[in-house]
């Protein structure tokens, strides 16, 4: 099945590239490797602001790195111009805006994982690391950056 009848079938549309909001590109392809530039969760149209453990559950957290891995892959298309090219989502990188005491961002980012597994199936298995931070853009409450391979 291709990835794009997988996101049909998830009734998942992709959106546009996002403009920076600073002084950054969204992407950069190097040989056969993407980087993807960190998005931030949005709700909306607008920043997801929260903080894991002291304004947002865990449960919401994944809801928000869900609809960053569908705002990622609208870039990943953009950079490749097709997602089928995709042989691997390489490595991951999460940030969670948490208080102090919250553990569970490794359940946040799995909100992203388990939808990359769902459209890429093996290819969406990735390598990942999952921060708690102090603060994020615009208060978001999660940012995630990728690495593809094509």
């Amino acid at each position: 099945m291709s990835v794009y009848d997988k996101l049909k079938e998830l009734n998942i549309t992709l959106p546009p590239v996002a403009t920076p909001a600073a002084a950054y590109v969204p992407f950069v392809r190097t040989g056969n490797l993407v980087y993807l530039s960190g998005h931030i969760a949005k709700k909306d149209g607008k920043a997801w602001v929260g903080q894991l453990g002291k304004t947002m559950k865990t449960e919401e957290g994944k809801l928000a790195a869900r609809a960053i891995a569908i705002d990622l892959m609208g870039t990943l298309h953009a950079a490749v111009g097709d997602l089928n090219k995709v042989k691997r989502i390489v490595k991951v990188m999460s940030l969670v805006n948490s208080a102090p005491d919250f553990t569970e961002h490794h359940l946040v980012t799995n909100g992203f994982s388990e939808l990359m597994g769902q459209v890429f199936g093996d290819k969406g298995a990735h390598a990942r690391s999952a921060f708690g931070v102090a603060q994020i853009p615009q208060g978001a409450c999660v940012e995630i950056e990728l690495i593809a391979e094509v």
